[in-house]
């Protein structure tokens, strides 16, 4: 699949008067895909058409990311996206999903978490999540190690670092992240950057990287909502990934009750693109249990 040809799967909501891109195909159970920063739901490809061969599964590139709009005065936040995917399954009249999400895509899936355990407490009504499925991402902000790049594009300069970043230093800096035989193709970098520079996305990378810092300042409620919750979770891992990978992998083992963990060896910071039939085959055992 090409990445026009994903690009003519979706469909556009609105959300406060911009365009959010999303994808809806197959029937029966919602699965719910969250992607990464820096990329998009684009990450998903490889494992879309298994997936929806058993499951009606959603995806969307979140406010700021890949063929969403990507204002560059708008207030950019965790809280924001879980807002916005709220919105558009209510929309889509979805009312229960599951969830693997990965990356940034799993700050929200915390968020989204947390809210649904108020709700339970509360007994209110809203989106209930079924299970939580994480791949490889910052759950723990003690333990994850960003890349000095990100340390660079979080500080006050970031702005200019934006706008001067390049495909060049895209590639050196994920192949640092990729595994040592799953690195990433130059195909895979191309269609990685024409999704960072889509409707000029260049300019908010610095607002998007703030959610670093959000990680830090919630880390109670969204790494309690995990030690909290009845929901099914997992962690889908892939160790060699020197950002969240054996790090995140230890310390998940250390502080979540009953955890399920899946360490996939040699494998970076992509387990999605790097060994999507391995994360496939994990997911759909993963699915089955919570299911009986």
């Amino acid at each position: 699949m090409t990445l026009d040809q994903w690009k003519n799967k979706g469909q556009y909501f609105e959300y406060k008067s911009h365009a959010v891109f999303n994808v809806d195909e197959g029937e029966g159970t919602v699965i719910l895909l969250i992607h990464g920063f820096p990329t998009a739901s684009w990450d998903w490809w490889q494992m879309w058409e298994s997936l929806t061969d058993q499951y009606r599964v959603v995806t969307l590139d979140m406010m700021g990311f890949g063929f969403s709009a990507k204002p560059t005065k708008y207030a950019y936040s965790i809280f924001d996206q879980a807002d916005l995917i709220e919105e558009w399954l209510a929309a889509k009249q979805i009312r229960a999903v599951k969830i693997l999400s990965h990356d940034y895509g799993d700050t929200v899936a915390q968020e989204l978490l947390a809210r649904f355990n108020d709700r339970q407490q509360l007994q209110q009504e809203g989106l209930i999540i079924r299970s939580l499925c994480f791949l490889n991402g910052g759950l723990f902000p003690e333990s994850h190690e960003p890349l000095l790049i990100q340390k660079i594009i979080l500080s006050p300069i970031g702005g200019i670092v934006s706008r001067v970043f390049s495909r060049k230093k895209l590639g050196i800096n994920f192949k640092k992240i990729f595994g040592p035989n799953t690195q990433p193709t130059e195909k895979e970098l191309d269609d990685f950057w024409y999704l960072i520079c889509y409707n000029d996305g260049k300019k908010i990378f610095h607002q998007l990287i703030q959610y670093l810092k959000e990680r830090k300042e919630n880390r109670t409620r969204w790494v309690g909502a995990m030690q909290t919750t009845t929901i099914p979770l997992r962690l889908i891992d892939g160790t060699y990934d020197p950002i969240s990978g054996q790090n995140i992998a230890n310390r998940y083992s250390a502080i979540i009750p009953n955890p399920d963990i899946i360490e996939l060896e040699n494998i970076g910071h992509f387990p999605l693109i790097e060994a999507p039939d391995l994360v496939l085959e994990h997911y759909l055992d993963f699915v089955g249990y919570s299911e009986r």
